[in-house]
């Protein structure tokens, strides 16, 4: 499978926190500023923080989970005892605390210290005000997409989740997803069920399988890699459509239909 990811041009190190979270750490060579992105967990960003003698200078949110939000307070507190200033990047439909600056679709958010700048992405379906953040061949989707699967549907209705997954399938191939769970062999095992002859996901599956014993994360996936492998991106492709059909025992009317049907098999896999 050609799925080679080009060459960073930033350092994008996750940090693992609670169970299968995955706060992502941005920074580049040249800069001591440092970009959390979801951080959940406040005491995990601190310690690597001080490890790496970094400044902790934006925060960016997907959305208003507590696994996602859960160390705002904290890192706020800690970068006020620093005398660091801190902005806080947060989804405009969310109630959120300590936002410096709420975003949605078309907004763009300015990273001078770390050269970067990013366009945000509303996403609703796994919450009503989700949304990504874009730039260059870097995205940040939250719980939106995930490698091999895509997030439940917690808030909002399954068009606007479905809409959301064909707003990212649309973004450059060569982009990098960086999604905030180790989903990724447990999506798979799932995908396999719908899709068994597809050979890019038993490859990938297989390799998968093969990172995770050595417990090394499977992220960053790339947009390309999910329209090859993702079944909730697939939802157009005759055999997705069929396999749905035959699971549930009825005719799938439209993409939708498949795209929905198929989220509720997943919820109860």
């Amino acid at each position: 499978m050609n799925n080679q990811l080009p060459k960073a041009k930033h350092i994008i190190s996750p940090i693992k926190a609670f169970k299968d979270n995955y706060i992502w750490t941005i920074t580049s060579k040249s800069s001591e500023h440092l970009v959390l992105v979801d951080p959940g967990d406040a005491k995990v960003c601190i310690e690597y923080i001080e490890k790496h003698n970094k400044t902790l200078t934006a925060i960016l949110i997907t959305h208003h989970h507590a696994d996602h939000i859960g160390g705002i307070e904290e890192l706020h507190q800690y970068c006020q005892n620093k005398q660091w200033p801190l902005a806080i990047y947060t989804p405009l439909q969310e109630n959120i605390p300590f936002a410096t600056q709420k975003l949605q679709q078309g907004d763009t958010v300015e990273l001078p210290n770390i050269d970067l700048i990013f366009n945000v992405i509303d996403l609703p379906g796994h919450t009503l005000g989700h949304i990504a953040y874009y730039a260059d061949d870097i995205l940040f989707c939250g719980d939106t997409l995930f490698s091999g699967g895509c997030g439940r549907i917690f808030e909002g209705t399954p068009q606007q989740m479905h809409t959301s997954l064909n707003r990212l399938s649309e973004l450059p191939e060569r982009t990098r997803v960086y999604c905030t769970h180790e989903y990724t062999l447990a999506n798979l095992t799932f995908a396999l069920t719908v899709d068994p002859t597809n050979i890019e996901l038993i490859h990938y599956y297989n390799q998968v399988k093969s990172i995770r014993a050595e417990d090394k994360i499977t992220l960053p996936s790339s947009i390309l890699r999910e329209k090859q492998i993702n079944p909730f991106l697939r939802c157009h492709d005759e055999k997705i459509r069929e396999s749905v059909e035959e699971y549930f025992e009825r005719t799938m009317h439209s993409t939708l239909e498949t795209f929905t049907n198929l989220r509720g098999w997943k919820d109860n896999f």
